[in-house]
């Protein structure tokens, strides 16, 4: 059987009536509701074959419940369950010498059938299928256990992504082009001559670099952001590797943001950093401690310190207009910090967040438990924080002075940084377990990562353990998620530690493997004294975490207390990057894994593009949102990832000062729970969390794409 297709064990089941589902409960193929999951993206109408009336038939592409809102394969495939709701079929014998029907999952050039089993009238749970584009048919046959279709067709269908096909390009030759170099600006002004740029830096725009086998029309390729170029300058010191900081309750710690200087695969670039480090010192605290951060500004710019994923005491949230002003260069901040929560945190700027963390100002927080309680045993712990630059061949490509670029869809970069540094390595011995702390501190990029040939558990996540570990091939992990995981290596040689994902050629319509090997772990031919493998293959049960969350699981039924609409505005884009746009929003994947639409991204600026958070209830928008809540009252929040846009694409959501637990996605309950800060949601899906708001204060909701925050994209809420 093809690796793209799995027949699981067929459970059929009747159509029953009953009450309308709620906005949580919807599924994709129920009846269509703007506050449900994308009918477009995950739902085919079947249509009859020619000459058959009477019968109807819809297949759910269902998300597949696991660790993570996307279901996809350590290849980047996605994965959907195929769920057959069907009515009207006759008697296969109405059609001649069959005796039943059965559904079939075929390439586009029906090439490789591959049967999902017999089937009937009501619902019928089928197998998992990872092709983007495929069709699907029922035909009747003389046997369940035929190799291909050779019986009547009955109902046809194709996936969302077979709508993918090369526009004519002869639309976009005439009216719409300007000769690269010239300086012509669009009637929209969003051009500027390659040589504009900001006097103050001395940086001009130049191009982005293009991924490899994308092609770009003329016109493309002639776009610049409507922004002037910046980029630090002057003398820094040489950066210097991370370094561990213990305390302990009542320390205190200075914490220096400035410049510094990185030489990667041998060029040099100035850079942001914290006490000279990339990434910044890792911080490692007891839980239940509190600490104090004396917090200095050397930036040529305001920033601030933003402690990721901590419940701690609002006014040292680190938000700038909201429980701090911004500290301006030179000034000086102090914030006391407690730590409630074990797990594997993060800190990092809340001011221009497109620049300063694509600069590497950014690094970990650790809080231990006490002893005996925590993961599961492993042999050693490595700390990883995961990052994207972008470079060309003189260094990073410029940002926006005033405005982020890359408003559109976020800053993809093309040299991947484990720990700061392009070529990640690690040596171990054969047997060894070891507990990776993941941490995605990119602007945009979501990762897929995995060690092809070592097995691998998921144990934790943002804010906690997971009810029980699962065995995952991979692991998605979106801008500002954190995972734990717990790998062995019980074979000699060479792991690579690679983020495998499937990239979108928009203008041809096409999928490609995209593969970035981000560094490699050599395993040793000695064993492991501690040999711990037996623990390894067993999945632990968290029972302390699964006990807690029974008092939340009461509170998780009925309909959502709130709902929040993703979505965006543009205006004054170029009338090329309209039309292309207009084009490409025929299909979105769920996640938009690498950059290759980069000119018409890096010339969008958030004058263009505002990205939107909206509360359908009152209509109100991004700030001027008000939600309120009672502390310790759990709150139902339905996240709705709105498909009719320009462009729909994933929102990692980040919700400070507080914790929650993801309930569904696209309707199907969330089986293993974890207490999270970031969310993932899905192009056209929607979301559905249970918000445990027990840390009072004024806080903000917001995407972590760092562009679509400083697009707009941000809320205020109040636990009262």
């Amino acid at each position: 059987m093809p690796p793209h297709l799995r027949r699981t064990p067929l459970l059929l089941f009747s159509l029953a009536l009953g009450p309308a589902p709620t906005a949580a409960q919807q599924r994709p193929c129920d009846d269509p509701s703007p506050l449900g999951p994308s009918r477009d993206l995950y739902c085919i109408e079947l249509v009859p074959a020619p000459g058959i009336t009477g019968v109807s038939g819809r297949l759910e592409l269902g998300h597949i419940p696991g660790p993570f809102t996307v279901a996809v394969g350590s290849d980047g495939r996605p994965r959907f369950r195929l769920i057959l709701s069907v009515a009207g079929l006759p008697s296969p014998q109405s059609f001649g010498s069959y005796r039943t029907y059965v559904a079939w999952v075929t390439p586009p050039m029906m090439d490789a059938p591959v049967s999902q089993g017999a089937v009937r009238n009501g619902r019928n749970t089928l197998g998992i299928v990872d092709l983007e584009k495929f069709t699907f048919l029922v035909t009747a046959e003389a046997s369940a256990r035929v190799k291909e279709p050779s019986g009547r067709k009955v109902l046809r269908g194709q996936s969302p992504a077979t709508r993918l096909f090369p526009p004519d390009l002869v639309q976009f030759s005439i009216g719409s082009m300007a000769q690269p170099g010239t300086g012509e600006q669009h009637e929209h002004g969003a051009m500027h001559h390659p040589g504009a740029g900001s006097a103050d830096s001395g940086s001009r725009w130049t191009t982005v670099p293009m991924p490899p086998g994308i092609t770009m029309l003329p016109a493309e390729m002639a776009l610049r952001p409507d922004e002037a170029a910046w980029l630090p300058s002057g003398k820094a010191p040489p950066a210097r590797p991370r370094e561990l900081v213990h305390l302990e309750n009542g320390d205190t710690l200075r914490l220096e943001a400035g410049l510094v200087n990185r030489t990667l695969n041998g060029r040099g670039y100035t850079m942001f950093a914290f006490n000279g480090q990339q990434p910044g010192p890792l911080i490692e605290v007891p839980r239940g401690s509190a600490i104090t951060v004396a917090f200095i500004n050397h930036l040529p710019q305001p920033t601030s310190v933003h402690w990721h994923g901590i419940r701690l005491d609002n006014p040292n949230d680190g938000t700038p207009g909201m429980t701090q002003p911004a500290v301006p260069p030179g000034g000086e901040f102090t914030y006391r910090l407690r730590f409630p929560d074990a797990g594997i945190y993060w800190y990092h700027p809340h001011v221009r967040e497109d620049i300063q963390q694509e600069l590497g100002l950014y690094g970990n927080l650790l809080v231990r438990p006490p002893e005996g309680e925590g993961y599961g045993p492993a042999n050693r712990e490595v700390v990883l924080m995961l990052d994207d630059l972008l470079v060309d061949d003189s260094g990073p490509v410029p940002l926006g002075r005033e405005s982020p670029t890359h408003a559109l869809m976020g800053r993809f970069g093309n040299l991947l940084l484990v720990n700061g540094e392009p070529h990640y390595r690690l040596t171990v011995k054969r047997g060894e377990v070891v507990r990776f702390y993941l941490t995605n501190a990119a602007n945009a990029r979501t990762l897929n990562l995995s060690f092809p040939g070592a097995r691998m558990k998921v144990v934790a996540s943002d804010v906690g353990t997971y009810e029980r570990e699962e065995w995952v091939e991979s692991v998605v992990i979106a801008p500002a998620e954190r995972y734990v995981v717990h790998v062995r290596f019980d074979r000699p040689g060479t792991v690579a530690l690679v983020n495998r994902v499937r990239g979108l050629d928009h203008l041809y319509g096409r999928f490609f493997a995209e593969t970035d090997t981000l560094g490699v772990v050599e395993v040793a031919r000695d064993r492991i004294g501690h040999d711990i493998g037996t623990s390894f293959t067993a999945l632990r049960r968290d029972t302390a975490a699964a006990a807690e969350l029974e008092r939340y699981r009461v509170r998780a039924q009925g309909a959502p207390e709130k709902t929040l609409i993703l979505t965006l505005e543009t205006h004054g884009l170029p009338a090329l990057t309209q039309r292309l746009m207009q084009l490409d929003s025929i299909y979105f994947p769920p996640v938009e894994w690498s950059g290759t639409m980069p000119m018409m991204n890096w010339a969008s600026t958030g004058r263009q593009v505002r990205w939107i958070l909206r509360d359908p209830e009152t209509g109100r928008e991004n700030m001027n949102i008000d939600w309120r809540f009672n502390r310790g009252d759990p709150v139902r929040i339905h996240l709705v990832n709105q498909r009719q846009s320009v462009h729909a694409m994933q929102h990692p959501i980040h919700l400070h000062g507080q914790r929650f637990l993801v309930l569904a996605v696209n309707g199907v309950p969330n089986r293993n729970l974890v207490w999270k800060d970031t969310v993932l949601v899905p192009a056209g899906g929607t979301v559905d969390i249970l918000l445990d708001p027990s840390n009072p204060g004024r806080w903000m909701l917001h995407c972590h794409i760092a562009e679509h925050l400083s697009a707009g994209m941000m809320m205020p809420f109040t636990v009262e």
